[in-house]
């Protein structure tokens, strides 16, 4: 497999925030009680995990860069079983916590919450000198206020700060600190915020929409003196506001889940970016695609292990090695008990049949990943005049399709090597392939995978392209003539 670039540090992060336990209890309901309406729940299974400004820390770690969560804990049972669920994740910095860490319990039958219970009302009590000196050192800060105290108590190091900070904001907390880089309220949460500024009461007005949210956006900037707000939309993506004209950044996908703690994605990835000196268009975009393929591939319930054993984060890939994103997907995707869906080619000028193909193929599964073959694997099947379209551009083109995951490439004539390491659930080829014996067919089937074709357009062919470009008017062989006439 071709593997280029080199592993790029990622900026320190500190993460301020207040630190919650969740567990979940999924089973499965198929009937109501006898004595009320009401669903039973049955083979349950518990899990618990970091959630709040945990989660969003544990989140941060997973991308491959230094965290360090500074959170108010206590001496309760919650707080000692969050202990150890960070443990060799996070650096951790503790202010003093009045009363018990809250904790969260869902009861879910498959993906579809049925109720949530909520225990504990612990606040941060004040703040430490270790806790102002990791905010001081900072360089990249992302605050996730969860309005239980630990962003009030160290306010006035938060405002002080000269790192960029990403600040995450709850209801029930108070104002972002002036000067912060990105402020990332939900949509319902932007109009929450909006509406107070404007001395009206209430949590709705029934105003929604896009409209909506870029008015919420604009005044939240100015009111409270933030450099950008981007409003998230759910599957809508992201709305970005520097207080004039807003940017629409779009989902890549649609993505089918469970959508909590996808807020937390959000802000953790772009808040990262940020410090790595990204651009704040750039980095929201990015915060978007991560929080799209952390829905998919199952959220909050992939951050802990079957019986609340906390899965160790994988390091992050080398920047420009999409193999390796390629592969830790696939990981993830099946540890979430999806479906993955692999298709493989040259897309060598990538056209409509392609596009077709891919767009079927991801419909198929959960999450798609294209195993491209590198350069010198297409000279070798091609001749020596292909490809017409060097393997970085053509990664960076499938990349930017909506129904693309990853990319994979690989050097071999064949991608045998690659799809032993991914093992993807369906290896979706052409229809074109329908009476041609496909070696790699013996092989996907050995860990119970499947082989599927799919019906392919008629009449596109790069060959038939790369042709007519030629013989154009404006191609070479057209010059030719005109110098030859």
């Amino acid at each position: 497999m071709t593997h280029t670039g080199t592993t790029a540090p990622r900026t320190p992060l500190v993460v301020v925030g207040d630190a919650l336990l969740d567990h979940d209890l999924c089973g499965h309901a198929e009937r109501l009680a006898p004595d009320a309406p009401v669903p039973v729940v049955h083979d349950t299974r518990r899990s618990s995990r970091p959630g709040g400004a945990a989660l969003a820390a544990c989140l941060a770690a997973a991308d491959g860069r230094p965290v360090t969560l500074v959170t108010a804990l206590g001496a309760d049972p919650a707080s000692a079983t969050l202990r150890e669920l960070l443990a060799g994740r996070v650096e951790l910095v503790e202010v003093p916590l009045e009363g018990s860490l809250s904790s969260k319990t869902r009861v879910l039958a498959g993906d579809r919450p049925l109720l949530r219970l909520d225990d504990g009302e612990g606040h941060a009590r004040a703040a430490t000198d270790e806790a102002l000196s990791a905010i001081r050192a900072a360089r990249g800060v992302l605050v996730a206020d969860y309005g239980r105290g630990a962003a009030d108590v160290l306010r006035d190091a938060l405002c002080r700060t000269t790192a960029s900070v990403v600040w995450d904001p709850h209801v029930r907390g108070g104002p972002p600190a002036p000067g912060a880089r990105l402020v990332t309220p939900s949509a319902q949460e932007a109009r929450v915020f909006a509406r107070r500024l404007a001395g009206r009461q209430g949590e709705s007005d029934g105003d929604a929409g896009l409209r909506a949210a870029a008015r919420d956006a604009r005044a939240l900037v100015r009111a409270w003196q933030v450099r950008a707000v981007a409003v998230t939309l759910g599957e809508r993506g992201a709305l970005l506001s520097h207080g004039e004209t807003p940017l629409l950044v779009p989902t890549p996908a649609a993505a089918a889940g469970d959508p909590c703690g996808a807020g937390d994605r959000f802000a953790a990835a772009a808040a990262g970016l940020l410090a790595d000196g990204a651009f704040t268009e750039a980095a929201v975009q990015a915060a978007v695609h991560a929080a799209t393929r952390y829905v998919a591939e199952g959220g909050a319930r992939t951050v802990a292990a079957p019986g609340g054993r906390p899965q160790r984060p994988e390091p992050a890939p080398a920047d420009g090695d999409p193999t390796a994103d390629a592969v830790r997907t696939a990981a993830r995707v099946r540890a979430a008990g999806r479906t993955v869906v692999a298709a493989g080619g040259c897309f060598d000028l990538l056209h409509a049949g392609h596009v077709a193909l891919l767009q079927a193929a991801r419909r198929a599964g959960d999450c798609l990943i294209v195993c491209v073959n590198s350069d010198d694997s297409v000279r070798r099947r091609k001749g020596d005049g292909r490809p017409l379209v060097p393997v970085a551009d053509r990664v960076r083109v499938l990349r930017a399709l909506e129904c693309v995951d990853a990319v994979a490439v690989f050097d071999e004539d064949t991608p045998e090597r690659l799809l032993a390491t991914l093992r993807p659930h369906i290896w979706a080829k052409g229809g074109d392939y329908a009476r041609t014996p496909l070696p790699e067919q013996s092989l996907v089937e050995s860990w119970g995978g499947q082989v599927l074709l799919l019906p392919y357009l008629d009449g596109r062919s790069t060959t038939v392209l790369a042709r007519r470009a030629a013989l154009s008017p404006t191609g070479s062989a057209g010059r030719v003539r005109d110098m030859g006439g």
